[in-house]
């Protein structure tokens, strides 16, 4: 029986070192073509000895402050010790983040491991051109918790053409669905005793502002921020967006939750001119300012300061900025406008928002694995990783994390942004965060439905030139029709529509329901 044993891991092995061996590139799902730098010896125990670095692409801006490489001396100290291993940070900076990500996977640069999101980090289309490493016979090996952890549902949903290319954020809970945050206490003033649930009654608190706050502009943002649109559609129709990107604005669409499968799109019915005209309403009353377009400025702190109005996000940021409203604006008791709120109109979350895929090019997939895994199940470098070090950062208190005494924003700050993998069971409420939220939660989960595009993998091969084309029309018009701000609303909208049809928007489409009719019958099958 030993021997059989023995035999069966010493197969396994081979077939193991087989496939980490293969020629790379591939256009189904990356894979290395180096030499492991982790091997299992015939009792399936895991060699360590050699020592590696593993590099982690992630989003945002890099801390400059220093405390950002005294906590992550402390994460390799306990790295090394469990597996041998560093881990360095790459990060792509906010500014243009999805051309600089997409450059970095395309240069086949030896990234280990990688945040990505199939919702708005282009997931599937970088595994689809072989960015992303196959992990399916690797996981159970090197991240033995998370393999055992995550549900197999959960793990169809990271599967491209077969091959697992990604681990969800699965055991996390976070809801970013959009909407406005306004000051309820302004809108008392307006006699607008009850919640803001539509955008009639956002327009009538906006006139407030203009009527009755000199100086205050009512909403305040970069032009980019065509948001509105996404608001409008989902507040004043049954449409669910697809996951496909078409640049700045998602023109392809689900007709409703009960009809996903069937694929239209809002731009070409009569709510788009209905939401132009409106937006053409609020720029001629003045309700953002006359240079929005061009504007980049921080409008989440003029919001703080009380120089505008209103501001634009989801309910993950609202929770934070309620508590520190009622500290910079005493009494002000924000409340946020939620799409949602017009006719429930709710999908819960992918659990691929947020995920981690391993490099096609990576030199230790195994030991990036087995970093993976700790970061995600080991509490005390989990905690180190996500919050930072304990009466540095943060201490607890009542069961929250506060800022220790004498904490100073600009030298003590620190973030990794690690938003593929965060885990309910580790996580620490911040002081920051606003105990209604709760509330606001249990409200959502009545109304809310599942995401049903979790399995759905669209190939953009037929259409990756249409698609270009759309993504670049988006860009030019949407902004000036968002902010009324091209011209007459219906021959804004009609112009739009034109310039989408001689970019390809009918192929597309037709290449979206077809394959969405293959999805169907998977789905059907199940």
């Amino acid at each position: 029986m030993l021997k059989m044993r023995k035999f069966i891991v010493i197969v396994m092995v081979m077939l193991l070192t087989f496939s980490l061996a293969a020629c790379n590139g591939s256009s189904q799902t990356g894979t290395k073509n180096t030499k492991p730098s982790t091997k299992v010896n015939e009792d399936g125990e895991v060699d360590t000895s050699e020592f590696v670095t593993i590099t982690m692409m992630t989003l945002g801006d890099k801390p400059t402050n220093g405390q950002l490489e005294k906590v992550m001396e402390e994460v390799n100290a306990k790295l090394k010790d469990k597996v041998n291993a560093h881990i360095e940070l790459k990060w792509i900076e906010w500014a243009d983040y999805m051309t600089k990500y997409n450059l970095t996977l395309a240069s086949r640069e030896p990234v280990d491991l990688i945040i990505t999101a199939t919702d708005w980090l282009d997931a599937w289309g970088n595994a689809q051109k072989g960015a992303f490493m196959d992990i399916s016979d690797l996981l159970p090996q090197f991240a033995p918790q998370t393999w055992e952890e995550v549900s197999d549902e959960s793990w169809e949903e990271t599967k491209y053409n077969g091959k697992i290319v990604m681990i969800p954020e699965d055991a996390y809970t976070q809801w970013v669905n959009h909407g406005f945050f306004y000051r309820t206490d302004w809108a008392k003033e307006f006699g607008i005793n009850e919640h803001i649930k539509d955008f009639e009654m956002l327009g009538k608190y906006f006139q407030g502002i203009v009527d009755n706050k000199k100086g205050v502009i009512p909403w305040d943002t970069p032009g980019t921020n065509v948001t509105t649109a996404w608001g409008y559609l989902n507040s004043y129709s049954d449409a669910i967006e697809l996951p496909i990107t078409t640049g700045i604005f998602p023109i392809y669409w689900g007709k409703s939750y009960d009809e996903f499968t069937n694929v239209t799109s809002p731009v070409f019915e009569d709510i788009f001119v209905d939401y132009a005209k409106l937006m053409k309403e609020w720029a001629d009353k003045g309700y953002w300012r006359t240079d929005v377009l061009n504007y980049k400025g921080d409008t989440r702190e003029l919001f703080q300061a009380g120089k505008t109005g209103a501001d634009q996000h989801h309910t993950q940021t609202f929770s934070g900025l309620r508590t520190q409203m009622d500290l910079k604006q005493p009494g002000s008791e924000i409340d946020m406008f939620a799409w949602s709120d017009t006719r429930d109109n709710l999908i819960s979350m992918s659990i691929t928002h947020g995920a981690t895929a391993v490099g096609a090019h990576s030199k230790n997939p195994e030991r990036a694995l087995m970093v993976y895994d700790l970061i995600r199940n080991d509490e005390e470098i989990y905690k180190l990783f996500n919050y930072g070090i304990e009466g540095v950062q943060y201490e607890i208190v009542d069961g929250k994390r506060a800022h220790p005494e004498g904490y100073d924003e600009t030298k003590d700050s620190f973030a990794s942004n690690f938003w593929g993998g965060r885990v309910d069971k580790f996580e620490i409420p911040s002081e920051d965060t606003w105990d209604g939220v709760a509330d606001i939660y249990a409200k959502y989960d009545e109304i809310k439905k599942p995401f049903p595009y979790g399995r759905f993998v669209f190939d953009s091969t037929p259409v990756d030139a249409e698609i270009a084309a759309l993504s670049q029309v988006t860009a030019q018009m949407v902004p000036a029709i968002a902010f009324g701000k091209a011209g007459d609303p219906e021959k804004a909208v009609n112009d739009f529509r034109k310039r989408l049809e001689a970019a390809g928007y009918e192929k597309v489409l037709n290449e979206i329901q077809k394959q969405m009719a293959e999805y169907k019958e998977l789905v059907d099958g199940n």
